[in-house]
């Protein structure tokens, strides 16, 4: 690593866990299984600093430190979860990297930066071993290859094959302009085209999840189920769902143009279609709902509360607790939960909407750690908003904090998972601005449902498969309220979750 002539830049590192927020984990009861271990709390990541988090800071800071793993994450691959994490009690470990210092500034900085994102891998990434590498010597390794260049682009894309020796798609680093591109105001406001897209893990092939209602991808017809084959002329072979994003993200009245192939099935040749698509600012809402005027097999009409969660974002626990209210105001006897193609976000927000449906003392979601040891997370004197019945949709493309979600309602015992195995999406990760403005994405623990049910690339089975095709016979219904649920009377799952509230109604099963 040592470059005759050059100047030597030594830089401290200090290794330290985040405090926890009093406010965030108030509803929260942590299980230490022994003194040293890293408690896993949630879903909000800091910017390093020696500060401690307080409550008040931590949704101030939302937008600013967590890089969008709400809404921004969202419309990227699975929706990886964030988390904040705290050691009791925090122990400090100092460790000097030197190295020579390159005459091209922006270079040194990435230098620098690279030094950080090394000592945050060593300090939190989830295999200790690295993938069975000497992650010292893979320091000294890309700062040789890092002195000599004369771009930051290119020295970043050092510090990103560095990353990839880990194995794991999920660690990786972003520019400063990329994080820029990669953050939206805590708001709810994105500038982009309005698509919500993911990886098939199958084919690697970029798929539509959704479109945005009136967003310019939805004006421009592109549905669920296409493929995006090149964006601005770049194939997208190999791309992960959250650099796809970012590509389809920027300045409104920007444009960028996509070529989409439409159909079931990938031809080379046949339905490509390229569209050209303004930016936006979108005002995104991760809650919607309505009332079902649903009648029973007796005749019996009843009031169903359909209420769907796009993301899990920093809003998405209020406005589903609003949402419920309202409903229950309604005088609903029943719900409908639908997690469909909602790919994820905050950790928190999944963990905040599970106490909404809760009550008691129950475990939320158990994660275990670099070191092997699993820390179960669960709920404090929790006082559910409702009791009545209540049916869970999830499918394929369900992941993440979702899953968090459907396991805790599932393995608790008070909701039925109706729909398809969801997507397997067990990792957990850490957001981290670092000090040149780019951000770094590292996995720091994998999760577990209640009952301990392993998540990762497996999913979780419904109780009750559903698909397009399952169960088209409909049944009678009242009139509707007006509300939009007219639009789901020719939902295959809804019809089975109406049937599966039936059911449960008609036994007197208590939720």
């Amino acid at each position: 690593m040592k470059a005759i002539g050059a100047k030597l830049e030594v830089f401290p590192l200090i290794f330290t866990s985040n405090p926890c927020s009093s406010r965030r984990i108030a509803k929260l009861k942590i299980f230490p299984r022994k003194r040293d271990s890293r408690v896993i709390l949630g879903s909000l990541a800091e910017k390093r600093s020696s500060h401690p988090l307080d409550g008040d800071r931590l949704g101030e800071n939302f937008a600013r430190s967590i890089g969008g793993k709400s809404f921004r994450q969202l419309v990227a691959a699975a929706g990886a979860a964030i988390l904040l994490s705290c050691s009791p009690p925090a122990v400090a470990e100092s460790l000097t990297v030197a190295f020579p210092v390159s005459k091209v500034r922006e270079v040194n900085i990435v230098q620098r930066t690279l030094v950080e994102a090394w000592g945050l891998i060593r300090e939190s990434f989830v295999d200790p071993t690295f993938n069975h590498q000497d992650w010292e010597m893979k320091l000294q390794q890309t700062m040789g290859e890092v002195f000599p260049l004369k771009s930051a682009d290119a020295a970043y894309s050092k510090v990103s094959a560095m990353l990839a020796t880990l194995g794991d798609p999920f660690t990786r680093i972003i520019t400063p302009k990329e994080y820029q591109t990669f953050r939206i105001g805590s708001d709810g406001n994105l500038q982009g085209v309005g698509l919500f897209i993911n990886v098939e893990p199958s084919s690697g092939h970029v798929v539509v999840v959704s479109c945005l209602d009136g967003s310019p991808a939805a004006r421009a017809g592109i549905q669920e189920g296409d493929e995006l084959i090149e964006i601005d002329g770049e194939r997208l072979e190999g791309l992960d769902g959250a650099s796809a994003a970012e590509k389809l993200r920027g300045r409104v009245g920007t444009t960028v143009t996509v070529k989409i192939h439409s159909g079931q099935k990938y031809e080379a040749d046949t339905g490509i279609r390229e569209v050209k698509l303004s930016r936006e600012t979108i005002k995104i809402s991760p809650v919607s709902s309505t009332i079902i005027s649903h009648v029973s097999p007796e005749g019996r009409e009843t009031k169903i509360g359909y209420v769907r969660l796009s993301a899990f974002s920093q809003t998405a626990a209020e406005e589903m607790e609003s949402s419920i209210q309202a409903l229950e105001d309604q005088g609903v006897q029943s719900y409908i939960l639908d997690l469909r193609n909602n790919p994820g976000g905050l950790v928190t927000a999944g963990l905040d909407v599970a106490q909404i449906w809760l009550d008691g003392d129950e475990i939320l979601v158990n994660t275990i750690d670099r070191d092997g040891d699993m820390l179960p997370i669960g709920m404090v004197n929790g006082h559910a908003l409702t009791h009545d019945p209540l049916v869970v949709l999830v499918n394929e493309r369900s992941a993440s904090a979702s899953e968090i979600l459907a396991g805790a309602l599932r393995d608790n015992g008070r909701a039925l998972l109706v729909g398809k195995t969801t997507f397997g999406k067990g990792k957990i990760q850490s957001v981290t601005e670092l000090n040149d403005g780019s951000a770094l994405f590292i996995t720091v623990a994998k999760y577990l449902s209640p009952s301990l049910h392993d998540i990762d690339q497996v999913g979780i089975t419904p109780d009750v498969q559903c698909g397009a095709d399952t169960w088209t016979m409909m049944r009678p219904r009242a009139a509707s309220n007006g509300d939009g649920a007219d639009s789901l009377e020719a939902d295959s799952c809804i019809l089975i979750a109406e049937r599966e509230l039936d059911l449960e109604q008609s036994e007197g099963t208590a939720s």
